[in-house]
């Protein structure tokens, strides 16, 4: 007993620092950094998603504005060039949407596959912290893109309305959804 106080003190004073290796307060140390663990891979491609996610969240901003900026256009040839580059940052948006899925899904697939790690099951704070990212992730994404959906569809309906105000008020005539659509 007294040799390993002694040996206690004498690796502190050697190093400065006390050995805290077998410090039963600190808890036991698992030698795996959070990068064997794969966290560290899987914090890039939560922040890469999430890059992309702000990316829609940025085009849907412009949407927004364009839409407001569309109702205020009288000229024909300014209304063309605003729903021209509505329809860019719509098509822009779905791609970007298509990969961000694409990631996702390629992380959840990850988060299942690193169950499988010792250290890293089911129930572990490693996996619920994978789930609870990805989850949140997911939702964010999610509820984005029913935003976005939402802004799309009533862009849709107004435009829909106004091209039948103008057709009723050159030809006379309520138009059927077809010439609408045309």
């Amino acid at each position: 007993m007294n040799d390993l106080l002694t040996d206690s003190f004498v690796s502190e004073a050697n190093h400065g620092q006390p050995s805290r290796q077998g410090d039963i307060e600190m808890g036991l140390r698992d030698q795996r950094s959070s990068s064997d663990m794969g966290m560290e891979a899987f914090n890039k491609q939560i922040q890469d998603a999430d890059k992309q996610i702000e990316k829609v969240s940025a085009l849907l901003q412009k949407l927004k504005e364009a839409n407001e900026e569309s109702k205020a256009v009288t000229k024909a040839s300014a209304m063309k060039a605003i729903k021209k580059r509505m329809e860019k940052d719509i098509d822009e948006v779905g791609k970007i949407a298509h990969g961000v899925k694409a990631k996702i899904e390629a992380i959840n697939r990850e988060n299942l596959n690193n169950r499988q790690k010792p250290g890293c099951e089911k129930g572990t704070g490693i996996d619920r912290a994978r789930m609870n990212m990805t989850n949140s992730l997911t939702k964010k994404f999610r509820d984005l893109m029913t935003e976005f959906q939402t802004l799309r569809q009533r862009i849709q309906d107004e435009y829909r309305e106004v091209v039948e105000r103008r057709v009723i008020t050159v030809t006379g005539t309520r138009p059927d959804d077809e010439t609408i659509d045309t």
